[in-house]
C-alpha cells in the first residue's frame, strides 16, 4: 500500500471527483447499490466545490489515480442536535465527515477504511477526540463499514438532508480518549 496517498484535493481533482460520483449514483439508479443519494440533487458538482473551495476535501490516491474522496470539517449536520449523543462534547472538539466516496471500481480493497482511519488522526491532530458522522439508514454497507470501524448509532433522525426530502439519516459517534 506505499502507493496510496492521501492529500488534499485540488480544483483540477474535480472531474475525478465527479467520476466517482456519476458512477455511484448510476449504480444506485440501476438499484445495484443502495446510498439514498439522487442524482441532481446530492452529491453534486457544487458539493464537491464547495469542499475544495473551502479546502476540506480530501482526495486518496493508488498509483497517481484517484480512488476515493471525504470532506473533512467540524460542521455538524443540522439534525444531530435532535441526537441524544453518548459523548456530550462541545463543538469545537468534535470532527465529522461528509460524502465519504471510493470509487465502485475499487471497492474491496480498503479504502473506505484507510480513509476514516486517516480521518480519525487528522481530527486528533487537529484536537477534536469525539467524532460524528451520518449516514442513510438505507446504506446498509456504510453503517456495516462504521460499526465495524467503532462507530456507535446514537439516533436516526427522519430529515431532509441536503436537500432529499424524508431520510432517516443515521448518526454515529466515537470517542478517541
Amino acid at each position: 500500500m506505499e502507493s496510496i496517498i492521501i492529500r488534499k484535493a485540488e480544483k483540477a481533482n474535480l472531474p475525478a471527483i465527479l467520476a466517482i460520483y456519476d458512477d455511484i449514483l448510476t449504480l444506485e439508479e440501476q438499484e445495484l447499490i443502495t446510498s439514498g443519494w439522487i442524482r441532481g440533487v446530492y452529491p453534486t458538482e457544487q458539493t464537491a466545490m464547495d469542499a475544495i473551495n473551502a479546502d476540506e476535501m480530501f482526495v486518496m490516491e493508488d498509483g497517481g489515480s484517484i480512488v476515493a474522496a471525504l470532506r473533512i470539517n467540524q460542521v455538524q449536520m443540522p439534525a444531530y442536535a435532535q441526537v441524544e449523543w453518548e459523548q456530550n462534547a462541545s463543538p469545537d472538539k468534535v470532527m465529522s465527515f461528509h460524502t465519504l466516496v471510493v470509487s465502485p471500481k475499487a471497492n474491496g480493497r480498503g479504502y473506505g477504511s484507510g480513509f476514516v482511519k486517516f480521518f480519525e488522526q487528522y481530527a486528533l491532530e487537529h484536537g477534536c477526540p469525539y467524532l460524528r458522522i451520518d449516514t442513510n439508514a438505507r446504506n446498509l454497507r456504510a453503517r456495516a463499514l462504521y460499526a465495524r470501524l467503532g462507530y456507535k448509532e446514537a439516533g436516526i433522525i427522519n430529515c431532509v438532508f441536503c436537500g432529499i426530502p424524508n431520510v432517516d439519516l443515521v448518526c454515529m459517534e466515537k470517542s478517541l480518549v
